[in-house]
């Protein structure tokens, strides 16, 4: 077998390699679809194909970890970067063929490959770095935004997508997929002091289906349900407001804001909130002080935009807002706190599960079981919106679900442990090595040197 480098092993390593892939796929679909890309300008058809798609990521993620785990993340994120490419394409038939059908059938095919990538991406991201980084961000849906600003400044806006756009998205999206071999498998990941920890290659399908039953009664996700599916089910109101108050151009800003307050957001509460290298305070402690902060940013962002929201409806006449126009600074700042509670919130889950446990095969069962009921919540927003429920409504329902889900979250947060290492046979050397508290709780680990 060739010797791979040290670097090459670490957790760093890989979980850059996941951020390019993320970065390729699912940052070059949401700039694409912020183009108002062909059958995107139709909102029905838009909504008709998001709906069948978080409906298909639904069912898929319940069942996603468990392949994550049989598969391998490789072969998992492989298959799950395909859809988009699937996707992109059909968007590109809709424009030249009118081809409905095909765009639905896509989102489909999207739906269950993204549930995939997420179980894999969700698994690596709270598994392999160490506590303090599992909130890091892909710049991914922020350059996707820049470019599709950039196009539609240069063009005066946007009415359809030229072959050659689409041509550049498939290719880097296809360079990906490409990237997806370059992952290695968990028991291969070296940690910071030239150790390994022994964790199974892969697990099997009777395994999964007994362990996924297990996971269905287990109260602390079960606690977490309703902030699951309340995390996504936002974006089909801010994307029906977006495109209904404002002309292109300003869509693809809002597009670049989101993506921005996004980054910024899971940066702040990852490094200033949930890091336990700068607030040395109990693991307990610091969720709560993250869930206090995600509240407060919940209610004032959510409080400004209803004051925004009831000065207008669906049946207002108006032209369309340019960024230009006097009064766009304050929805400029509007959509990146939007994203900023987003994020934060967003990171606050996967810290609650990352807390949870060490193992990567529990945690990306937990990814799947998290981005299904996510899903489900999204499916949801974008068969209300479809059916053009009045934003008022959409906006109530999308505040009073976030305010709903933190219950639960404070009841797992205060259930948390200082470490899970007594209980679980995945230890990270790092930790063993750093913390005090992890050493005098668990017997000597199986590490093996590489």
């Amino acid at each position: 077998m060739v010797s791979l480098p040290a670097w090459y092993r670490t957790p760093m390593t890989q979980v850059v390699l996941v951020g390019i892939v993320c970065f390729a796929t699912v940052g070059m679909f949401s700039a694409v679809s912020n183009l108002g890309a062909g059958g995107l300008s139709d909102v029905a058809l838009s909504d008709t194909a998001n709906g069948v798609l978080y409906g298909c990521f639904t069912l898929t993620g319940f069942v996603a970890g468990g392949i994550n785990n049989v598969l391998g993340p490789r072969l998992t994120l492989f298959l799950g970067s395909l859809g988009y490419a699937l996707y992109v394409g059909a968007l590109w038939c809709y424009q030249t063929q009118k081809s409905a059908w095909f765009l639905i059938f896509a989102g489909a095919i999207l739906g269950i490959s993204a549930a995939l990538l997420w179980a894999a991406q969700g698994a690596i991201m709270m598994s392999y770095p160490l506590k303090g980084i599992r909130a890091r961000p892909s710049f991914g849906a922020l350059i996707g935004s820049v470019i599709a600003l950039a196009i539609n400044l240069r063009q005066g806006g946007l009415s359809a997508v030229s072959t050659s756009t689409y041509i550049a998205f498939l290719a880097i999206i296809f360079l990906g997929v490409a990237c997806t071999w370059l992952l290695l498998p968990p028991n291969m990941i070296v940690r910071g002091d030239g150790s390994v920890v022994q964790v199974q290659s892969a697990s099997n399908p009777k395994q999964e289906v007994t362990n996924f039953l297990n996971l269905l009664k287990d109260w602390r996700m079960l606690a977490l349900l309703p902030m699951s599916f309340a995390s996504n089910y936002f974006y089909a109101y801010q994307g029906a407001v977006n495109a209904f108050y404002f002309d292109s151009t300003t869509r693809a800003l809002n597009a670049t804001l989101e993506g921005a307050g996004a980054i910024v957001g899971a940066l702040f509460v990852g490094f200033f909130v949930l890091d336990g290298s700068l607030l040395k305070i109990t693991r307990r402690t610091r969720g709560i002080l993250g869930l206090t902060f995600v509240a407060m940013i919940v209610i004032a962002v959510w409080s400004c935009s209803l004051a925004w929201q009831i000065t207008f409806t669906r049946k207002s006449h108006h032209i369309r807002m340019n960024y230009k126009d006097s009064g766009y600074a304050s929805k400029a700042a509007l959509f990146f706190f939007y994203y900023f509670g987003d994020a934060s919130y967003q990171a606050l889950a996967y810290w609650i599960m990352g807390a949870i446990s060490n193992d990567p095969f529990t945690l990306a069962r937990f990814a799947g079981f998290y981005k299904a009921i996510q899903s489900a919540g999204g499916a949801g927003s974008f068969g209300m919106d479809a059916v053009a429920t009045p934003f008022l409504n959409e906006h109530l329902a999308s505040w009073l679900l976030m305010l709903a889900g933190f219950p639960g979250a404070l009841a797992v947060i205060r259930a948390v442990k200082e470490t899970t290492y007594d209980v679980e046979g995945v230890v990270y050397a790092d930790d063993l090595n750093k913390d005090p508290v992890v050493a005098n709780g668990v017997e000597s680990p199986s590490l093996e040197k590489v």
